[in-house]
This record gives structure tokens, C-alpha cells and sequence, in this order.
């Protein structure tokens, strides 16, 4: 705020801390909304991990019930060193992933910079002028609430898993709890819910009155969860009943006694929005979510509850896994029959 303003409860402040800052500006009752994000490769298709890149960058956007983005900036790294051929092949299809996903939200990318670097590093800057109806504070989730996650976990343990079927070392270590094509099947799953944008979410958002909502990135959903929590007006903590992980996702996990998927502390790329809805609303925003006048590939989960507490997040001691089966496995194939709950809302 400029120096001696007071706060404006009609022109809502966001610093950091959050996924996107909000900056009142000196114009007309408009708000500035501006996020950037950036990371390494973490799948071997260079499009994909440019669509990847892209959709990171406006789910911070969309975490704040933002449908719409005025412009996009593209931060890019070349790695030196990737031979000449390798930098001519690989640049121009990130870029046009970053770019397709764009267009795909309904924004453009008018620039940004691009460097060489030890490593490759993605990402990008999205930046979008609101009017104060256009996005949702993170700030409003009242006692009887719902937990709504759009975006099956267990993302990073898919990418590690593939990495892994290359090296008999860590191999060894889960191969008794999952098979090499359980593994194709969920890296495939996970890199097409990375790309997959949460703008359908945040239109949705609106429509069935989410009190606050976050995206699901590298803390995790319990450090999601309780950073959310902090920004809480009412006193208010969360409670995770049920976590939906990509089928298989968990066992390894355990097996691997790495990432604490079941703990919440696994780190998400790209993940989904968790929002808090109102109870009579949440059922309804499931099923809403899946209709397929959004498209394919659109999902949606009730995970937990917000009661009565002092701002804080937690899981409960033994979380209901939802196996959540990749497109183009067969049930039988993967997961018992007593797990194919996973299409539908947990309770």
C-alpha cells in the first residue's frame, strides 16, 4: 500500500506467502495479479515439459478463482552442455509446449529471457488485470466447509519411478510392489494431469462459491494445506480423510521409503487446486467438474473437512488411499476390485 494508506477491505492486498500477489492499483478499482514460477526437467518429452512449464505458471492464477490472463512471460535456460543439435531440437519444442498451453488458456507469450545455464530450467510469468469480482481471496473457509482436490497425487513418484527403471540399484527396491508397465502407465498418467491447466476448476470456482482454494505444488498437499490454513480470517484448521494418488503410487512409496506421499510432505508438480466449498456444494462440483463439455481428463475428489481450530492442516492417521487408475489400464489390470472408488468423489 502507498505510504500512510489505509488497508480498503473493497480492494483486497496480497503479498507473499501466497500463489499469486494482488496489487491494488492507482487506477479505476483494478487489481494486479502476477505470479512466476520456474523448475529443471522432470519429463523426457521436451513439448510436454514446456506444457508442463506453462500450466505450473497459470495455476497460480487459477488457485485465486482467475479464468482469464493478460499476458505471459517465458524464462528458459539452455543447458551447456547439450551439444549444438541437441539445443536446435530440443529449445523449440519447450517453447512450443510453453506456447501451445498458452494459447490453450487463452493468453500469449510476448516475451521473456532465455540464457545458458549448467542446466535446463522452464518456466515462466503470468500476469492479469481484475476487476474484484474476478478472483477469490484465499481467505473466506468457514466451519462445515469441504476439501475438494482436482488433481490426483503422487505425480513425483511417478517421474522418479520411470527414471528408476534404469537403475537395477533403486529398481530392486520397489519391483516386488510394481511392475515395469504399472510404471509407463502412471509417468504417462502423471505428465498428462501436469499438463492438464486448472482453469476449468477456477471457472468453477465461482460457480458454485468456493470460500478459498491453493494448488498443490512442491510442499506437498499437508504444506499446501497448512499454508492455506494460516491465511484463514475465522479460526479454522483442515482435516485430510482421503488422499487420491495415482494408482500403484503409493506402494512404492512405502516400498521406497522415500517422498511421504501418505504424509502429505511428497512434493506435486503442476497438481491440482484444493478448494474450499461449501458442504452442499462440493458433490455437485465433482460430478460438474467430469461433465465432458470441459473435455477430457477432468477429475475431482472430496478429501477433508475444515472444523473449528487454531489455522493449522493435518492427515489423519490412516487416510483412505483412492487408487486413481491411469487412462488406458484395465482395472483388473492394476488395482483390486475394492479400489474402483477411484472415479468417484471420496466422503
Amino acid at each position: 500500500l502507498p505510504a500512510g494508506a489505509e488497508p480498503n477491505p473493497t480492494f483486497p492486498a496480497l503479498g507473499i506467502g501466497m500463489d499469486s500477489c494482488v496489487i491494488p492499483l492507482r487506477h479505476g478499482g483494478l487489481s494486479l495479479v502476477q505470479t512466476t514460477d520456474f523448475f529443471y526437467p522432470l519429463v523426457e518429452d521436451p513439448y510436454m515439459m514446456g506444457r508442463i512449464a506453462c500450466a505450473n505458471v497459470l495455476s497460480d492464477l487459477y488457485a485465486m478463482g482467475i479464468t482469464e490472463c493478460d499476458n505471459m512471460l517465458m524464462l528458459l535456460s539452455v543447458s551447456q552442455s547439450m551439444t549444438e543439435e541437441e539445443r536446435e531440437k530440443i529449445t523449440p519444442l519447450m517453447i512450443k509446449g510453453f506456447r501451445d498451453a498458452a494459447e490453450e488458456g487463452g493468453t500469449a507469450v510476448t516475451g521473456g529471457q532465455t540464457v545458458v545455464n549448467p542446466w535446463i530450467i522452464v518456466g515462466g510469468v503470468a500476469t492479469v488485470v481484475c476487476q474484484p469480482n474476478e478472483f477469490i481471496m484465499p481467505d473466506s473457509a468457514v466451519v462445515g466447509d469441504v476439501l475438494v482436490l482436482t488433481k490426483p497425487l503422487g505425480t513425483q513418484v511417478a517421474v522418479n519411478a520411470h527414471q528408476w527403471l534404469d537403475n537395477p540399484e533403486r529398481w530392486n527396491k520397489i519391483n516386488m510392489v510394481v511392475s515395469r508397465e504399472e510404471v509407463e502407465l502412471a509417468y504417462q498418467e502423471a505428465m498428462f494431469n501436469m499438463a492438464t491447466l486448472n482453469r476449468t476448476a477456477a471457472g468453477l470456482m465461482h460457480t458454485f462459491n468456493a470460500h478459498a482454494a491453493t494448488d498443490i505444488t512442491g510442499f506437498g498437499i499437508l504444506g499446501h494445506s497448512q499454508n492455506l490454513a494460516k491465511q484463514q480470517r475465522n479460526e479454522v484448521s483442515f482435516v485430510i480423510h482421503n488422499l487420491p494418488i495415482i494408482a500403484k503410487m503409493a506402494a512404492i512409496s512405502k516400498a521406497s521409503g522415500r517422498f511421504g506421499l501418505l504424509q502429505g510432505t511428497s512434493a506435486e508438480t503442476s497438481g491440482g487446486l484444493l478448494i474450499c466449498l461449501p458442504r452442499e456444494q462440493a458433490a455437485r462440483f465433482c460430478s460438474e467438474i467430469k461433465s465432458s463439455k470441459y473435455g477430457e481428463g477432468h477429475q475431482a475428489w472430496i478429501v477433508g473437512i475444515v472444523e473449528k481450530g487454531n489455522r493449522t492442516a493435518r492427515i489423519i492417521d490412516k487416510p483412505r488411499v483412492i487408487e486413481v487408475l491411469p487412462r488406458g489400464a484395465t482395472a483388473t489390470a492394476l488395482v483390486p476390485d475394492n479400489s474402483n472408488a477411484a472415479s468417484e468423489p471420496g466422503s
